[in-house]
C-alpha cells in the first residue's frame, strides 16, 4: 500500500542522490558488528514470491492456492509472502470486495479466503515442501469497523476537532496512534499469535516507515523469542534494519530500471544505484529486488507496460545483483494485465511459459554462493565495457565461485569488448549451456536487451 505523492517525492530525491554518486563499483561482504539483528541462516540463499490469494485462482481461496504449492516448489520458490489474509472492513469500503489493507480483525482469516484451519494446513504443507510462509501485516491503520473503533476510539489519530482521521487519502482506513501503549500491546499480542499458534515464519510489514522504529524493535525481539523470524519492511529506511527488519524494498533500483527502460537513464545508472544503496545500508541488510509487485502491477502498470521488451532482462538483474529477487503472482506466466485491486480478477496462467526461465535463475541463486543474500553473498564488481551507456556488466565473487552477467539495456544491437574488472577463465552460460573462455580481450555481440549469465 503506497501513497503516490510520497513515491514521487522519493523518486525525485533518489534520482538526485544518484546523480551525486560516483559511478565506480563497490564491494561489500563485511559484517556490521553494531547490529543486534540476527537474520535466520535459512535466508542466506532464498528468494521470495508474493501470493495474491484473491486473484490466484477462480475460487480465490487458500485451499485452491495450496494446490499450486508443488508447482512453486519445483520452480524453486522459497518464501511465500501472502498479501493480507485478514477480514476486510465494510464501512467506507472501496469497490465491491475492498482493499486487503483495510483490516477488520487482526487474529482472523477473511472468510472469502477460507478458515484458520485452512491457513494452518497450508502452512504445514508449505513447511513440508521446504518453503517458508510470511504474511502481510498492516500495523499503521485499521478498517473503520474494526472493534477497536468502538472499544478504544482513543487508540486512533484525531484532528484538532477530535475527529478520527485517515492516513493521507486512504479513506477506507483509520490511522492508529502509537502514543498509546495499550494499543501497542494489543498489536504485539496479535503479531505473536500468528507466529506462536500458526507457525508462520515472519512478516511483510505494510508502510513500515509510518510506524515508530522502537515498536518494530520490540516486535522483532518478542517474535524471535518464539522462533527465528524473517521480517520485510515496505520501506527503504536504513534505521529500520538495525534491530527489526532483515529486508528492505529497493524502490530506488526498481525506479532506475523503469527509467532505463524508458530511455531516460543509461546503463551506467545500474552501477550507481547499487553503490548508492551499498553506502546507505549496512552489509547485513538485504534489499528486495523486483520488476513487479501488487502495487506496481495494479497502479503503475505491468512490467511489460513499464519495461517493454526489457522486462525479462531486468528480471535477470533482480536475481543476480546484490539482494533477494521477488516474483509476483502471475509473472511466471508473463502476465500482461493490471489486476483489479478491489474486485475479483483471476490470473490467466497460460501454462506458465516463463516458469523455466525463473527456475534456472532461482537454481543458480540457490547453488552459487556468489549470489547469496546479505553477508553470505559475494562481492559486487562492475565490469567496464566499450559501451557503458548501453551495456551493464558485473561480477559477483565468493571464494572460488564467480557469476559474470552481461546485459544490453538498449533496444539496439551492440558490439563490445570487455575492460577493467573482466573475469578470466572458463565459464558456463546459464540459459544456453554454452561453455566459453573469457578474458579481458573477449568480444561480445549482443542483441537488443540480450542477457548472458556466466558462472563457474
Amino acid at each position: 500500500m503506497k501513497n503516490k505523492g510520497i513515491l514521487v517525492m522519493f523518486l525525485a530525491i533518489a534520482l538526485l542522490s544518484l546523480s551525486l554518486v560516483s559511478c565506480q563499483s563497490s564491494q561489500s561482504t563485511v559484517a556490521n558488528s553494531d547490529t543486534t539483528l540476527h537474520t535466520p541462516e535459512w535466508a542466506k540463499n532464498v528468494n521470495i514470491y508474493e501470493v495474491n490469494i484473491r486473484q490466484y485462482t477462480p475460487e480465490g481461496t487458500i485451499n485452491a492456492f495450496s494446490q499450486h504449492l508443488p508447482r512453486l516448489k519445483d520452480m524453486g520458490v522459497d518464501i511465500l509472502w501472502l498479501m493480507p489474509i485478514n477480514p476486510i472492513g465494510e464501512k467506507n469500503r472501496k469497490g465491491t470486495l475492498g482493499s486487503y489493507y483495510s483490516v477488520k480483525d487482526y487474529t482472523a482469516v477473511n472468510p472469502e479466503f477460507g478458515t484458520v484451519n485452512d491457513f494452518k494446513a497450508m502452512v504445514i504443507r508449505a513447511h513440508e515442501l521446504g518453503m517458508k510462509v510470511i504474511i502481510d501485516w498492516v500495523a499503521n491503520h485499521t478498517a473503520w469497523d474494526h472493534a477497536w473503533m468502538t472499544q478504544h476510539p482513543d487508540w486512533y489519530t484525531t484532528d484538532s476537532t477530535g475527529k478520527i482521521v485517515s492516513p493521507f487519502d486512504w479513506s477506507d482506513v483509520a490511522d492508529l496512534n502509537y502514543d498509546k501503549p495499550e494499543m501497542r500491546n494489543e498489536m504485539l499480542k496479535a503479531l505473536k499469535y500468528w507466529v506462536k499458534d500458526l507457525d508462520i515464519d515472519g512478516y511483510r510489514c505494510d508502510v513500515a516507515g509510518m510506524v515508530p522504529v522502537d515498536f518494530w524493535n520490540n516486535v522483532r525481539a518478542s517474535l524471535d523469542s518464539i522462533k527465528p523470524v524473517f521480517m520485510l519492511a515496505e520501506a527503504e529506511e536504513p534505521a529500520l534494519h538495525d534491530r527489526a527488519f532483515d529486508m528492505a524494498y529497493s524502490w530506488s533500483t526498481h525506479h532506475v530500471m523503469n527509467q532505463i527502460a524508458k530511455g531516460k537513464l543509461t546503463a551506467r545508472s545500474m552501477d550507481s544505484v547499487i553503490l548508492f544503496n551499498k553506502n546507505r545500508f549496512q552489509p547485513s541488510t538485504i534489499l528486495m529486488q523486483f520488476t513487479s509487485n501488487h502495487d506496481e502491477n495494479s497502479w503503475n502498470g505491468t512490467e511489460s507496460e513499464r519495461m517493454g521488451k526489457a522486462a525479462q532482462t531486468f528480471a535477470v538483474l533482480t536475481a543476480t545483483i546484490p539482494g533477494m529477487p521477488l516474483i509476483y503472482s502471475g509473472q511466471e506466466s508473463g502476465i500482461t494485465k493490471r489486476l483489479e485491486f478491489f474486485e475479483k480478477d483471476p490470473i490467466v496462467w497460460n501454462n506458465y511459459p516463463l516458469s523455466g526461465f525463473y527456475k534456472n535463475l532461482l537454481k543458480l541463486k540457490h547453488n552459487n554462493p556468489a549470489l547469496w543474500n546479505g553477508v553470505w553473498g559475494g562481492t559486487y564488481q562492475k565490469v567496464a565495457t566499450s559501451d557503458s551507456l548501453s551495456v551493464f556488466a558485473f561480477t559477483r565473487i565468493k571464494e572460488s565461485n564467480t557469476v559474470f552477467v552481461i546485459t544490453n539495456l538498449k533496444d539496439a544491437s551492440v558490439k563490445i569488448t570487455l575492460g577493467g574488472g573482466a573475469p578470466t577463465g572458463q565459464f558456463t552460460e546459464l540459459f544456453s549451456g554454452l561453455v566459453k573462455d573469457i578474458d579481458a580481450k573477449t568480444e561480445f555481440e549482443l542483441k537488443p536487451y540480450e542477457y548472458l549469465v556466466f558462472y563457474k
